[in-house]
Formats: C-alpha cells, structure tokens, sequence
C-alpha cells in the first residue's frame, strides 16, 4: 500500500517525497515483509493453493493495495482541512450504502440476518469496528491531513511489528531474534520518516 500511495499522492496531489523519505519508507516496508515471514507455520495450515488460486490472490492483494491507496489520497484530496472523525463518518455511511446496494444485488441478506444470531461474534465485531473503522480510520485521515500520504501509509503499515509485543505478553509466544531484528530495521525506517 505505502508505494501505491505514494505514487497516487504524487499523481493526484501532487506530494513529492525526499530520498531520506524513501529509505525510510523502504527500510519500513523491508522490516514488515520479514517480520511476516518470520511467522511461525502450524501443522494444521490449510494444503498450498494451487497455480491459479494463487495467481488470483496475488492479484486480488494487487487490487485491494491500489483501492486503499487510492482511498486514502482521494479521502485526504476530499477532506482537506474538515474534520478527520466527521469524514470517517461520511465515508462509513457511503460504504454502507455501497454494501446494502452490493448485497441486494448479490442477493447476500440472508447471510446478514443469519450473523445477527451469533451474538459472540457480533460482539467481537462490534469492538473490532470501534478500533478499525471508527478509531483507526479516523486517526488515518488525520495522519495524512498532517503528512504526506505515503509516508502517513508507511507508518500505517507497521501492524504486524506492534503485534509482536502484544503476542510475546498476551500469548506467551516467543518472539525469535530474526524478527526483534526485522522489528528493529521497521523502527529505523519510521524513525527515518519523522526526521
């Protein structure tokens, strides 16, 4: 997401970004890709997909990396200086317009009916909207009012590194050196980014 930002930002917005910007957003972007890798694989995991299936997640990924970079530049360009929680507001009601529309098409309500009866799950959910669409949203939009838009997606990007504290304390999982040290080269290059 962060260079598809950056390139829509440059394109649309017209943000320029210095070398020190870049490194940083790539010395980030390669401690989150090996702080991924070094996820522990279970036994359990679901068989390797095949050829296609694949091919089409790599391309749907592709898809879903550009739609949120767009999103966020063309949400920073509409937004300008209005107020990041009243945008996330708007963009929250016309997402749900657009879902009520898709899942009329889709002919999908029985499926929304039949998620209100699991009321654990939708507790869960519920907390989970107020930290991702509502709280985490909202505090995008304000990042990108402040920066650039790649750079505000770069610093976005470091979730899987603030996981790792939360799972070593949380779940008692142990944590290997490989990925304290790709956590470490993601600092650096966020820290790169506030310079």
């Amino acid at each position: 997401v962060p260079p598809f930002t950056a390139l829509i930002g440059w394109l649309v917005l017209g943000e320029s970004l210095a070398g020190r910007d870049w490194l940083g957003m790539a010395l980030t972007l390669v401690g989150v890709a090996w702080v991924v890798r070094e996820r522990p694989s279970t036994s359990d995991e679901a068989p390797s997909p095949s050829t296609t299936s694949f091919t089409g997640g790599i391309l749907l990924g592709l898809g879903g990396a550009v739609g949120q970079a767009a999103g966020l530049v063309l949400s920073k360009h509409g937004m300008g200086s209005y107020d990041a929680f009243a945008a996330t507001q708007i963009r929250v009601l016309a997402g749900s317009l657009c879902f009520a529309l898709l899942f009329t098409v889709i002919r999908w309500w029985s499926r929304v009916r039949g998620a209100f009866e699991d009321r654990r799950g939708l507790a869960f959910t519920a907390l989970g909207s107020f930290f991702g669409p509502f709280l985490g949203v909202s505090l995008s939009l304000l990042a990108v009012q402040h920066t650039q838009a790649g750079v505000a997606a770069t610093i976005m990007s470091l979730t899987p590194v603030l996981i790792i504290p939360a799972s070593a304390l949380l779940l008692r999982e142990r944590i290997s050196v490989a990925a304290a040290g790709a956590a470490l080269v993601a600092v650096a290059g966020s820290a790169l980014l506030f310079l």
